[in-house]
């Protein structure tokens, strides 16, 4: 009997809360709560900030187990993910598909009653677009799999806006995308850091497919693309000066990452930039939250 067979069955509640991803729905509620924040001059009523945060952390779980569940036969051959419940057998395939069937209709369910239909049917596309497009389909066919796929996980923020007004609006879809442009360099730094386990797993992953030094250049490029996206909320005149500086500060910092990745004498440079990337995202945020409220625009 194989420890995967002897462990086969028996979970517990780590488990399953470990399918859900939690630091990186963690992450996506930042984004929504203060998506919610930004989208009114005064305070979110509290039922929409509990309710509404909780629908799409809920939808967002589900789709996280979907992708535990579909990708348990890569995520085995990987360092970084074979010891993820469902690769290791800890939790079973059918009860995972379950546990992402309940916790996607209470999501749905709770945004569809307490919330908006809007909210609740953009938060379903976002879940089935990282679920079902980008896991299943996106993932294994282009190495522009998380450029297109990026778009999925870059909601959150226009999510937490839309459960407060009820319509969409010009600068909630700023918000999406700036995660947009932040997706692609977060993550190829982290696959090229990775690259030789993907290649193992037989993921197409732009530093697989196309080589270090090309990711390393385009990594720099989508940093500036981001840069200039995230100056746009000022330019708009969304936010004012408080954001403008802490965006340039944190936009200079990326760049300076980018730059070392791509002069190679860090070895550990992938890792450094990942690490700040998604500094750079909490503290991109959070300012945005101060300048709305601290700051007359």
């Amino acid at each position: 009997m194989t420890t995967q067979t002897a462990i086969l069955g028996h979970s517990g509640w780590r488990d399953y809360y470990e399918l859900t991803k939690p630091r990186v729905v963690m992450l996506m509620i930042l984004t929504s709560v203060i998506g919610m924040l930004l989208a009114v001059p005064g305070m979110v009523p509290v039922n929409i900030l509990i309710l509404g945060n909780l629908g799409i952390a809920l939808c967002a779980g589900s789709a996280a187990a979907v992708n535990h569940l579909v990708d348990r036969h890569i995520d085995i051959k990987m360092a970084r993910t074979s010891n993820r419940p469902i690769a290791r057998g800890r939790v079973e395939p059918h009860r995972a598909i379950v546990f992402a069937l309940l916790l996607g209709c209470a999501g749905m369910g709770i945004l569809l009653v307490f919330v908006n239909a809007l909210t609740a049917w953009l938060t379903l596309f976002s879940l089935l677009g990282y679920a079902v497009v980008y896991t299943m389909f996106l993932k294994r066919a282009t190495p522009q799999n998380i450029v297109i796929g990026g778009l999925a996980g870059a909601a959150p923020p226009l999510l937490g806006w839309t459960a407060v007004t009820g319509n969409l609006h010009g600068h909630g879809l700023l918000l999406v995308l700036i995660i947009f442009a932040w997706t692609p360099p977060h993550f190829w730094a982290l696959a090229v850091h990775r690259r030789e386990e993907y290649a193992k797993a037989d993921i197409p992953m732009l530093p697989v497919t196309h080589g270090v030094a090309y990711t390393k250049l385009h990594i720099l490029l989508y940093t500036f693309v981001l840069f200039a996206v995230s100056l746009l909320p000022f330019a708009t005149a969304m936010l004012g000066w408080l954001y403008l500086l802490g965006a340039v500060v944190l936009g200079i910092g990326f760049i300076y990452w980018a730059v070392e990745m791509l002069r190679d004498r860090n070895p550990n440079a992938g890792m450094e930039t990942f690490k700040y990337s998604i500094i750079y995202l909490m503290a991109l945020f959070c300012i945005m939250l101060l300048d709305h409220y601290l700051v007359a625009v």
